[in-house]
């Protein structure tokens, strides 16, 4: 579903409110915060999608991680897992187990618990998790806190949404392949205790709407306004140069087109580098905005974890004006 649509389902609607829910619709956050006490508030998710690879396992493996993330991305602990599974009767079991191993396998991985799901005859497979986590009230990380003067980091390189593309269309690379997928499945966990060991003002991860649009919420809800500088943005393997070949997901023209309006691009960006942009990623990195006084101890502090990161902008001033993306000559 493209960016703009949920929005215009649900503007009628009332729904309820209550003191106790700390993050909820209004910010297109990556999660919804419950405050159960003063010292616990519970963290709740879901994400799920049809294979993007053809290897069973892996494919289970991305899409736990894609939703898991959403936990790490709002500072919290995973704690409890539910599959979603789409499965047709007459598939082959052998496969689906697969793909719940390579869920479960994540969870595993992110010291959380798998306690059931639920299952639905399909004839396109999809998966996915629910997944409930806990954080202390006091600690959330929402996407509406960046402040002026932030410097804006991202933790994993851009380009999955253009390599699966890519993948499906048979021109991707065995390099290309591989590094795609590791980076797909790699969970947030240390970049997320990092966060919470200094302290950022705000964060979300780069999944579906692509970098720029999750950027655009993240300025939105803080009502700032934002500078990327593209060529500092870390691309995967193969990536522009598939993106110049064409293989752009469908998703990208969707988000662009969401983003109308919101984004300003100098005329020196290239447009493989804007279509990319653009793109919609799958389990990406987080995107944290962070007071520039702490910008040495969470890069330190990133590096001894041996989390990728890379300075990719700015929060320039209070009030949000359209995204603005150049290029480092132009700083």
């Amino acid at each position: 579903m493209g960016p703009g649509t949920l929005e215009e389902i649900l503007k009628d609607f009332v729904f309820p409110t209550d003191p106790n829910l700390l993050v909820g619709l209004e910010t297109r956050d990556d999660a919804g915060v419950y405050k159960i006490n003063d010292e616990i508030a519970i963290i709740q998710t879901l994400d799920f999608f049809t294979p993007m690879v053809d290897d069973p396992f892996i494919f289970g493996q991305i899409a736990a991680t894609n939703a898991i993330n959403d936990i790490y991305a709002m500072g919290g602990k995973p704690l409890l897992a539910m599959n979603i599974v789409c499965f047709p009767d007459c598939g082959d079991l052998g496969l689906l187990k697969q793909i719940l191993a390579g869920g479960l396998d994540k969870i595993k991985e992110a010291d959380a618990f798998l306690i059931g799901g639920h299952t639905v005859d399909d004839n396109e497979p999809k998966y996915g998790l629910a997944v409930c986590g806990i954080i202390h009230p006091d600690k959330i990380i929402s996407n509406s806190g960046a402040q002026k003067d932030d410097i804006l980091l991202l933790t994993k390189p851009l380009g999955n949404g253009v390599i699966s593309t890519g993948i499906k269309a048979d021109l991707a690379s065995d390099d290309a392949y591989s590094e795609a997928t590791r980076w797909m499945s790699i969970l947030n966990k240390d970049a997320c205790s990092v966060m919470q060991k200094i302290g950022v003002h705000g964060a979300t991860d780069v999944t579906g709407f692509g970098f720029l649009g999750h950027l655009f919420e993240l300025a939105v809800a803080s009502d700032v306004s934002v500078e990327v500088v593209a060529d500092q943005v870390p691309f995967m393997t193969g990536t522009l140069e598939y993106a110049q070949m064409g293989l752009i997901p469908g998703g990208a023209y969707k988000n662009r087109d969401y983003l109308n309006g919101k984004v300003q691009f100098f005329p020196d960006v290239k447009q493989e580098i804007r279509d990319v942009l653009f793109s919609p990623e799958t389990a990406g990195g987080i995107l944290m905005s962070v007071d520039q006084d702490k910008l040495p101890q969470i890069t330190d502090s990133l590096q001894q974890e041996g989390c990728f990161f890379s300075i990719v902008g700015r929060v320039l001033r209070k009030g949000f004006q359209p995204i603005r993306v150049i290029n480092s000559d132009r700083g």
